[in-house]
């Protein structure tokens, strides 16, 4: 069991509910339904199609490469893949939005129930998944360029997104950063997601609810939308969850409703009444055909898999004779578990283990880096603790050299 995370007022004690909805970007260089780029950063209105900004008459043609990728994912999250789902429209109006409706999935998703297990300090939390279904990202509104006008940016328009809605087994801002994080090494590690939450391609809608400890009954949830960066879904989580618990303290009751997360004041305030599925006019895509799904393509996805972080943590326990803690930190990027076994090819693996944990991510962290940004490549490294466990020089000196 992982550690409880209460609210304590006038002597009650409240437990925090949360679900997740996380929108990752699918790893493609074309559109869910066109053929325009996908490049972040470049010149706004310079990757749209005639589908994208939604000409009269344009047909969406469904890319394949993205529907595998969804199905890679689906299977990294040990999920169950729908052999028939249907792609439906999504009724709503937004400036860059511009056919008024989104291609979404609504009641017969791409992929279905499936779990992440999370490494807690306290032990192993399992968190389920409800659904995974492909969808259209909308374009992007800029109000900031001038004092009179909106700016609609039609880049993002047609960008296949992944939705990833968690069930409500979230009990805390750390069980939220670790399933973040967690789920975001899966999809690296596959190579469907890359995960960069200052560029969008990873961000969450926070479902946040509370209840009497020891309760069943779920309370009124309100959603913080659109958080993209892991300090802040738990800032929003923290400042929600005690805002909820005063409410009812007060005797007043809970709107269900859409918030947002003002980053500069560290609170979430009313955005809109939070809209049910009906409000949305789901209905089939009649561009669209079903998608059929073949149980050999599904097989032939789950051969080509890589190890994922889970099977290789058990794989270094057991080969390396690493402690689990080791090996959680040695696994957690596909960078990191890439760099280690390039060091250990050619050198001591226990010592291996210690250069790279503390010497080498304490540089790392100071100079903010990545791994893959090392200015100490795995083979030099290794050349090092050679050299150490050789007696051609002492640990001490290694030091000297390794801080040159």
């Amino acid at each position: 069991m992982t550690k409880e995370y209460l609210i304590e007022r006038n002597g009650k004690k409240y437990e925090v509910v949360i679900g997740l909805e996380v929108h990752a970007q699918v790893l493609s260089e074309s559109k869910l339904f066109s053929t325009s780029p996908t490049k972040f950063g470049s010149e706004p209105n310079t990757q749209v199609s005639l589908v994208d900004a939604a000409f009269p008459g344009m047909l969406p043609v469904i890319n394949e490469f993205c529907v595998k990728q969804a199905i890679k994912t689906g299977i990294g999250l040990n999920a169950k893949i729908n052999k028939r789902s249907v792609f439906d429209r999504k009724n709503y109006f937004y400036a860059d939005l511009p056919q008024g409706y989104q291609i979404s999935q609504f009641k017969d998703p791409i992929v279905g129930e499936g779990k992440v297990i999370l490494d807690m300090p306290d032990g192993q939390k399992e968190i389920g998944i409800e659904r995974l279904h492909l969808e259209q990202d909308a374009g992007k509104s800029i109000h900031d360029l001038d004092p009179q006008n909106t700016f609609v940016d039609l880049n993002r328009s047609g960008v296949a997104l992944m939705e990833i809605v968690s069930k409500p087994d979230l009990r805390s801002p750390d069980e939220v950063s670790a399933y973040i994080k967690k789920l975001r090494s899966i999809m690296r590690y596959l190579g469907t997601c890359d995960g960069n939450m200052q560029e969008g391609s990873l961000r969450a809608d926070v479902n946040v609810s509370v209840r009497a400890k020891g309760s069943k009954e779920f309370g009124t949830r309100c959603e913080i939308k659109n958080v993209n960066s892991i300090k802040f879904m738990q800032m929003a989580i923290e400042y929600e969850a005690n805002r909820q618990v005063d409410l009812i303290e007060e005797g007043k009751s809970i709107d269900q409703e859409t918030r947002l997360f003002d980053t500069k004041k560290s609170e979430t305030r009313s955005m809109r009444s939070k809209e049910d599925a009906h409000d949305y006019r789901y209905f089939p895509d009649p561009d669209l055909l079903p998608l059929k799904i073949e149980k050999n393509l599904i097989d032939k996805l789950k051969k080509e898999l890589p190890e994922l972080p889970d099977e290789k943590k058990e794989r270094f326990i057991k080969e390396h004779k690493l402690s689990s803690y080791e090996a959680n930190i040695l696994v957690s990027e596909k960078e990191i578990s890439d760099y280690y076994e390039e060091v250990i090819k050619k050198s001591d693996k226990k010592l291996a283990t210690n250069w790279i944990t503390v010497e080498l991510f304490a540089v790392l962290n100071k100079k903010n880096l990545s791994i893959s940004e090392s200015p100490i490549s795995a083979k030099n490294l290794s050349s090092l603790i050679k050299m150490i466990s050789s007696g051609k020089i002492s640990g001490k000196i290694a030091k000297q050299v390794f801080e040159k």
